[in-house]
């Protein structure tokens, strides 16, 4: 089986075209994601024919679970749909199963996609003692503000949060330290993958909340440790636009039976 291994903002998977590739062993997710026995990532998309918009996109995490939705991820596949003909335009939709996205090939490895609007908000949201803010991208997210994000201990509070009974379906968990008023720094835990270099649908939440909360205004860049997200807000339409990187590290063959 053929694959491609990209990034965005240092938020790593393992692509598969499956126009071409026929794949069917979802329970060798956690093995292809395993970075000392497999291919190593953050887990694995694939890119599949949609009937309802130009491309369809599925996403595992490294536990093999299914997400509704990865920015960074979604950014990867349309560069990959673009660049390998898949799709001519730059401009197109893409199917998630968080619903359509539009997205914008740029320059530079540089893709815009629009997030849409935020499915659900809720400030003052207290988590086993951490006050934050919830918000729904497609997926759920939990935003909590603190001093420092380097010195603060993720791995242990984010693994405790992200199983919280007030999550049925567990959630993702973002660590916030604001810097000035358009630039917000963050860490994060993923369900079902522990903490990442990167996330695209935490540093939109974090966007969304942060505005909402005042924090930042209509445009603000969010640092993660895999690099820089930049956000806008469409004020009209109350749309959220995300731009970042979409990097291809290399293509690969593996043997799977």
């Amino acid at each position: 089986m053929r694959f491609t291994k990209m990034h965005g903002t240092a938020n790593d998977y393992v692509y598969i075209n499956c126009f071409e590739e026929k794949f069917d062993r979802f329970d060798l997710i956690p093995t292809l994601s395993d970075r000392r026995c497999g291919i190593g990532g953050d887990g694995v998309i694939l890119i599949l024919p949609s009937k309802i918009a130009d491309v369809r996109m599925r996403m595992f995490n490294a536990d093999g679970s299914e997400a509704e939705m990865c920015g960074n991820g979604a950014r990867c596949v349309a560069w990959y749909a673009y660049s390998n003909g898949l799709i001519k335009e730059k401009k197109f939709k893409l199917e998630t199963k968080a619903g359509i996205k539009a997205v914008e090939i740029k320059d530079d490895e540089l893709v815009e996609i629009n997030m849409g609007k935020p499915l659900e908000v809720q400030k003052d949201f207290e988590v086993e003692g951490y006050n934050g803010t919830y918000v729904s991208v497609g997926n759920p997210h939990f935003i909590t503000f603190v001093g420092d994000t380097e010195s603060f201990p993720v791995h242990e509070v984010g693994a405790k949060l992200e199983v919280a009974s007030v999550f049925p379906n567990r959630a993702n968990i973002e660590f916030v330290e604001q810097i000035d008023e358009m630039t917000l720094k963050m860490r994060v835990w993923e369900r079902g993958s522990g903490e990442t270099l990167s996330c695209g649908t935490g540093a939109t939440a974090v966007f969304v909340a942060s505005n909402m909360l005042g924090r930042v205004g209509d445009e603000a860049c969010v640092k993660i440790l895999g690099g820089d997200l930049f956000f806008r807000l469409d004020k009209e339409t109350g749309e959220v636009y995300m731009t970042g990187n979409a990097i291809e590290v290399y293509k690969g063959e593996i043997e799977i039976g």
